[in-house]
């Protein structure tokens, strides 16, 4: 497994090692060990979550405002874009936001540190499967979401027209609003 920086120093984007032959292809999609002699970063996952969505769906921005989770996100099938946002008020990089394009031919996968609010749109007409392993339990009553659009994230979602989106994610608040992290 390779490690790669993004944008935002604690966010990593995985690229694990890939055997292919005539019959396919075998790769290691997670190993705790690897993962935190690669990363430094040792947790240990207590929840596995999988999002089917359709095309130009959009869910997030999303975090939990006790238990707050670090995910683990991959693309069983299809392709998205995912992004994820510092909300730590206390950080040097409040407000800033990476984002990147996981697929599942390359089962590349982001490390999303708690602290951060997480989403990923559906791209390429087909639907995608979301897997995502977490650092703590989901409490629905400590969801929030933070707006997809808010003029001061200024995130490029690529997409032509509007998303698809929950009720809870079209009322998603701005950065300025939100309830944050220390």
């Amino acid at each position: 497994m390779r490690v790669h920086p993004t944008d935002l120093p604690e966010v990593l984007l995985l690229e694990p090692t890939i055997y292919e032959d005539e019959r396919g292809s075998f790769c290691e999609t997670f190993n705790a060990r690897v993962f935190t002699e690669k990363t430094d970063v040792d947790v240990a996952f207590v929840q596995d979550n999988a999002s089917i969505s359709t095309a130009n769906v959009l869910r997030g921005l999303h975090y939990q405002t006790v238990q707050a989770q670090g995910k683990l996100v991959r693309v069983a099938w299809g392709r998205i874009y995912d992004v994820a946002v510092d909300i730590r008020r206390s950080s040097p990089c409040f407000g800033h936001w990476t984002a990147l394009e996981l697929d599942a031919k390359s089962n590349r996968q982001l490390w999303v540190p708690a602290g951060f609010a997480h989403g990923f749109l559906v791209l390429g007409g087909e639907d995608a499967c979301v897997c995502y392993k977490t650092t703590d339990y989901y409490a629905p009553q400590y969801e929030r979401s933070l707006r997809w659009n808010d003029p001061a994230l200024a995130i490029p979602w690529p997409i032509t027209g509007l998303p698809r989106l929950s009720p809870k994610d079209a009322d998603g608040m701005t950065l300025d609003e939100a309830e944050v992290y220390p």
